[in-house]
Order: C-alpha cells, then sequence, then structure tokens
C-alpha cells in the first residue's frame, strides 16, 4: 500500500494558469500560477507533514469542473474542499463565503455577521485574503461596501473577470437588470434576521 501523500496539478483557465493540491480529504490548496505555485506546494505540504507529487489523473474531476464552471455549463462545485487547517473565526468566514450563490455578492459586514461577528468586517476580510482554495469558496464574491470591486489575490482585473463571468457588476445597484440593459443588476445576498 502506498503511503499517503499530497498530488498537485497544473489547470488551464480563462482567468490563468491554477494550480490545485489535492490531499486525501478534497482540495487542500488552489490558486493562481503566477502568485507562487511553489509556495502553494510547499504550505500544504508544511501544514499535512505529507510530500507532494504531481499527479495529473487526480486532478481530473477538478479540471473538468473549472472547465465547466468557465464554460457556463456548471455554477457549483462538487469537488470536497480540505479546509481542515483552519479553525475558528476565519473557519466561519470561509464557509460563509462558500454559501455565496453563483451570481450574487457579500460584502465584508456581512460575511462577517453570517459567521457570527457584525464588527469584524476587517478580520472577515483577512480571511478572505488568505484563503487557500480560490474558486472553491468563492472569496472573489466578497466585496467592500462602499460599492467598490476590492482587492483579489493583488488582481482587481482578476476579480472583475469573475464577477463579470458570472454577470455580477459591483457598484452598479440603481439598474433594474431588464434584458437589454447593458448591465445585470447588482445581487446582494441576504443577510438572515437575527
Amino acid at each position: 500500500m502506498a503511503s499517503p501523500r499530497l498530488m498537485w496539478s497544473t489547470i488551464t483557465s480563462p482567468a490563468g494558469e491554477l494550480i490545485a493540491v489535492r490531499s486525501t480529504s478534497g482540495i487542500i490548496r488552489l490558486g493562481f500560477v503566477e502568485d507562487g505555485a511553489d509556495r502553494l506546494v510547499q504550505d500544504a505540504e508544511e501544514q499535512t507533514g505529507l510530500p507532494a507529487a504531481r499527479d495529473d489523473r487526480a486532478l481530473m474531476e477538478l479540471r473538468g469542473e473549472i472547465d465547466a464552471y468557465f464554460s457556463g455549463s456548471m455554477s457549483t462545485f462538487a469537488t470536497a474542499s480540505d479546509l481542515s487547517g483552519i479553525n475558528g473565526f476565519a473557519r466561519r468566514v470561509l464557509d460563509a463565503a462558500r454559501a455565496i450563490p453563483f451570481g450574487a455578492v457579500a460584502t465584508y459586514g456581512e460575511l462577517a455577521t453570517r459567521a457570527g461577528s457584525p464588527r469584524a468586517q476587517r478580520a472577515a476580510g483577512s480571511a478572505m485574503r488568505r484563503n487557500p482554495v480560490l474558486l472553491l469558496v468563492p472569496c472573489h464574491r466578497v466585496v467592500p461596501a462602499d460599492g467598490s470591486i476590492g482587492g483579489y489575490s493583488g488582481r482587481e482585473d482578476r476579480k472583475a473577470f469573475l464577477l463579470d463571468h458570472e454577470a455580477v457588476v459591483v457598484g452598479n445597484a440603481d439598474d433594474d437588470g431588464r434584458p437589454g440593459d447593458p448591465l445585470p443588476r447588482l445581487h446582494r445576498m441576504a443577510t438572515p434576521d437575527r
């Protein structure tokens, strides 16, 4: 029987070349190659204490889902995420972000509220910046309350591309979204009553 190990592969997408690292529990890292492929693999190895090896076949399911997401035939990822190294408030924030549906956005304050700490929007932003599995936990769907697009791995153009792909226009809340309008309506995730 082979000893446990992590498996990694690169995945081509319209948003840029991705690198994915899979543990036995799910995807433990998913990020953009240009943001540091070696660092993502090394972080996963350090977190788990397991060595990583390239294995393109082990990530075929995720590759297929990413292709389907960008072709518009799928809006929810079924591939499991391994968030075992994240606890407490940061984990609750990631879980809340995972609940933001395709084509919707939430503010950092709304995310903090859903994670149980309504006044912790900065901490929610910090958890989003450290999101280890981009796309699977859709941190691109989280925006500042001022209506701007905000950051995304240091690349606002990439976040804009992903939001545009999902037909979300940030800062256009007055648009009524009628057919034929040049921009779709801003879809906001409802905040639960407490």
